[in-house]
């Protein structure tokens, strides 16, 4: 056996150019790849590692994406780059309801990702994960856009709208880095998988993070509406929707009203029943959520309440969210 010589079948030569979705993915890494980076983190506690996640670097002078899990905590931020160097890096501002935190890199002229349009996205697109997972640096999976438009709870309680769901695989330490479309644009930043589930993952889109980088680069933070209470969702009895003629069957229980808070000012009590804000449908925590916006800060809203039966309305002024909670 060991005297014979061998004998191996060789592969045909490639006699051309690549096919046409291996050419895609090729121009589409080495062109947003060298954007991508490794993003460490060190604990407040111990100058030790104790982190790792991708970002994605999004202007030639070092503003960078990742995910706020990434970093939150952090005593001290690095960036990866592309080449292997490592640089210092600033948080300059984080929203955990989105998950997304904005990084500032230190030096310039960095390779930089364009960002492209996540309202533009049909399913059964190409998407194209880049990022670095258990820490293996510049790593491409494949696979398409598999669902649009759904919901994925966020740290504060809140649900990130919009989310994206690709099977490209991603394993820990991709959370931060870049989904993209077959153009080179940045369509997300990854930011979760469901453990023990097969090609379940998500990313928040990019036009999310479009509307909130200017408020990160300027405060450090997202504004948005608050009233003080904390409440759940509350089923509504048909007899009860039909005699008051209501126009869902639900609404948001109040369960805790905070002192001095705009609520509490406002006279509501718990035990109300919020069904509309502005005239708009309030069926759930979340709809109260989406519709605390920057803009209603500062304003006078009226609520429409179920109280002890009876329909009633209360004029609220809404205040900025004074600290991260999972109340309205």
């Amino acid at each position: 056996m060991f005297g014979r010589k061998s004998t191996f079948v060789s592969a045909p030569r490639r006699r051309g150019p690549r096919d046409g979705f291996s050419e895609t993915v090729v121009q589409v890494v080495d062109s947003v790849g060298p954007a991508v980076i490794g993003v460490r983190r060190t604990s407040r506690a111990r100058e030790l590692y104790d982190g790792a996640g991708s970002g994605v670097i999004i202007s030639p002078d070092g503003y960078a994406l990742t995910n706020n899990h990434v970093v939150r905590g952090a005593g001290r931020v690095e960036g990866v780059l592309h080449d292997g160097s490592v640089v210092g890096a600033e948080i300059v501002g984080a929203d955990p309801d989105t998950d997304l935190a904005l990084l500032r890199l230190d030096g310039r002229g960095h390779s930089a990702a364009g960002l492209g349009d996540s309202d533009d996205l049909q399913v059964g697109e190409l998407s194209i994960a880049i990022g670095n997972p258990l820490g293996l640096q510049a790593t491409v999976t494949v696979g398409v856009i598999s669902a649009l438009r759904r919901t994925l709870r966020g740290e504060s309680g809140r649900l990130i709208e919009d989310v994206i769901q690709t099977d490209a695989a991603l394993n820990p330490g991709n959370s931060g880095g870049a989904l993209v479309d077959s153009h080179g644009g940045v369509i997300g930043v990854n930011t979760a998988i469901i453990g023990g589930a097969q090609g379940l993952c998500f990313a928040v889109p990019i036009n999310t993070a479009k509307r909130i980088i200017p408020e990160l680069m300027r405060d450090g933070r997202v504004a948005r509406g608050w009233f003080g209470i904390a409440g759940q969702t509350q089923d509504l009895s048909r007899a009860l929707v039909r005699r008051l003629d209501l126009s869902a069957e639900s609404g948001v229980l109040v369960v805790a009203v905070s002192n001095g808070g705009p609520a509490d000012q406002a006279g509501l009590r718990v035990g109300d029943v919020v069904l509309k804000l502005d005239g708009e449908k309030t069926v759930s925590v979340d709809d109260i959520h989406k519709l605390l916006t920057r803009e209603r800060i500062g304003k006078r809203v009226t609520l429409e309440i179920l109280r002890d039966g009876l329909l009633v309305r209360l004029g609220l002024e809404v205040k900025q969210r004074p600290e991260l909670r999972h109340s309205a």
